[in-house]
């Protein structure tokens, strides 16, 4: 029983709390643009990291380099799969991959069908400077939204490590209990 006693109290100091983080790696359209992002589930971004894109077999098609925000822009290389993949040290590594379905060569959104409806259909078409400034709106304002939600993934994979560390100490400490009872009743019969 003392052996016992004693590896859980060398299991109960070598706990630590950890700092882990993963690398958090994204791509999106934008416009006719790949823009994507690298950073860390802690908050911390890649910035100033070089990184490379392959086709699908690991052919290089090219390479950018993350800004200060840890975000990235690329022209694509025909309608082909993109992967992006970053080195960032100390283990660290980002991949992210686009694939060539979801590289779109107009832009447009596409046109619900009319079938069944009477009245006429007035459309507007903006002018491209104002559709890209919109649309660099719009990411600028879907950027913290994107780091926010990656960040509550981590948060929530972390509660669930260490409810399940819970769970076994629980299980340990009652264990620990019925063999605590059954040694008892050993020396209350001898």
């Amino acid at each position: 029983m003392r052996v016992v006693a004693v590896v859980l109290g060398l299991m109960l100091v070598g706990v630590t709390p950890a700092s882990a983080h993963k690398v958090i790696a994204s791509v999106f359209m934008a416009g006719d643009m790949i823009e994507g992002e690298i950073g860390f589930s802690n908050g911390a971004v890649a910035a100033n990291q070089i990184v490379e894109v392959l086709d699908t077999s690991g052919n290089p098609l090219g390479q950018t380099v993350t800004d200060e925000d840890g975000f990235f822009v690329f022209e694509p290389v025909g309608d082909m799969t993109h992967v992006f993949r970053a080195n960032l040290g100390a283990g660290h590594a980002a991949e992210a991959v686009m694939e060539g379905s979801e590289l779109s060569d107009d832009g447009e959104a596409p046109v619900a069908p009319t079938a069944g409806r009477t009245g006429s259909v007035v459309t507007t078409t903006l002018p491209p400077e104002m559709k890209a400034e919109i649309a660099t709106m719009i990411r600028d304002e879907l950027r913290p939204l994107r780091q926010e939600i990656a960040a509550y993934r981590e948060k929530n994979d972390f509660q669930n490590i260490l409810g399940g560390i819970g769970y076994i100490f629980g299980l340990f400490g009652v264990g620990f209990y019925f063999m605590a009872r059954r040694q008892g009743r050993q020396e209350e019969e001898t």
